[in-house]
């Protein structure tokens, strides 16, 4: 019930600001949210696991913006190296309502192989495009319990997330905290994987893991502005 309730709020607002690409008034490029800060120029360093293998991922917050299904969205880069290779570069687009809750409204991703050729692009989506619809990212207000969708184009992104806990012990080579925001999140189109996301006041994400269906782990070394 708590989901469908979120959920419904979540669409209210959407439909308060109105659909496919009229302005949305309140939304804007400057993400502040404490738990999910963009501030341009910023760049965040992570390594982990993929498939057995290692990887690093450099996620850029760029100082570009541009407007998506009516909403200014600020753009973020994101770079995933496998065992020393580009194997993934993605774009997102991101914007934040006037309460504070940030909305992802699409991405534009292209998986390489060795030879830097692009071997796929699933998962690419944009909202007001194709049925695809923007979700609630991260809460202004997170509290135990409360879900949302981050994100749905039907069989490609349908991402959704709950929060487990706002007490949670986190240590990764960037530093360590007792007080991180810990979340679920699942995709129906992958029922049988769970993950779980790190959040630290005032840094953003520090770590995911797969906690169900893998072994993938990506955690934070290092953010410089």
């Amino acid at each position: 019930m708590k989901w469908i309730a979120v959920m419904a709020v979540a669409a209210a607002a959407l439909a308060s600001v109105g659909g496919g690409s009229a302005a949305r008034p309140g939304f804007s490029a400057r993400v502040d949210n404490i738990w999910f800060p963009l501030r341009p120029g910023t760049v965040y360093r992570y390594r982990g696991v993929k498939d057995g293998k290692t990887s690093h991922e450099t996620l850029t917050v760029t100082k570009r913006t541009t407007v998506v299904d009516g909403a200014p969205c600020v753009v973020v880069d994101d770079k995933l190296y496998v065992s020393g290779y580009l194997e993934e570069r993605t774009i997102d687009w991101y914007s934040q309502d006037g309460k504070g809750n940030v909305w992802y409204f699409g991405e534009n991703t292209a998986e390489l192989d060795r030879s830097g050729h692009v071997t796929s692009t699933s998962g690419t989506w944009r909202a007001g495009r194709d049925g695809a619809r923007a979700g609630i990212y991260m809460f202004a207000e997170p509290r135990r319990g409360r879900a949302a969708q981050q994100e749905f184009y039907k069989g490609q992104a349908e991402d959704h997330f709950s929060v487990i806990s706002l007490h949670a012990s986190v240590m990764v080579p960037w530093g360590q905290s007792s007080a991180a925001l810990l979340t679920k999140e699942w995709t129906p189109l992958e029922p049988d994987v769970v993950d779980h996301k790190f959040y630290v006041r005032g840094v953003g994400t520090v770590l995911e893991q797969t906690v169900k269906g893998g072994n993938e782990r990506n955690e934070l070394i290092s953010v410089s502005h």
